[in-house]
């Protein structure tokens, strides 16, 4: 797993959001942006996260920040999970890993005993210039928002 870290430049990429969209990282040239990476939609894990950032997007966006969320689910599961909580920014459908491997966050993972290769949950901050200017290893899925807002 070849992980971003602080100081990278991001490599350019495109995805489709949930409602088959292109997003491309040009879209938000000279503007924060903070990648997001959950393995499951619907999940209470990945829900509780992007429930917390929904709550204070508010906050996030009056600090300039905008936001995108990315699993590898379908189209239809992105568009669900958005459409059942309400949430005011995109969710990418990385399902060929584009993003995914873009940023480095597939690899080995273990959970209840059982290893397999997965997303690993990972937030990055980009500033206006495209290179990562903060990297949440360790996220906080109730509170994960106040990670963003400090510092």
């Amino acid at each position: 797993m070849n992980t971003l870290r602080l100081g990278d430049q991001v490599p350019s990429f495109s995805a489709k959001d949930q409602d088959g969209n292109t997003i491309n990282l040009s879209d938000y040239k000279g503007k924060k942006l903070i990648v997001f990476f959950y393995p499951r939609a619907n999940t209470p894990g990945c829900t509780a996260e992007a429930c917390n950032l929904r709550d204070n997007y508010a906050e996030l966006q009056a600090q300039g920040y905008e936001l995108l969320g990315v699993s590898e689910d379908s189209q239809r599961k992105q568009s669900n999970f958005r459409k059942k909580f309400d949430f005011p920014f995109p969710l990418l459908a990385d399902e060929d890993h584009t993003v995914i491997d873009a940023f480095g966050v597939w690899g080995p993972k273990k959970f209840m005993g059982r290893e397999f290769d997965g997303i690993h949950r990972k937030t990055f901050v980009i500033n206006e210039e495209g290179n990562i200017s903060k990297v949440i290893d360790k996220v906080n899925t109730k509170d994960h928002a106040a990670q963003l807002l400090d510092g």
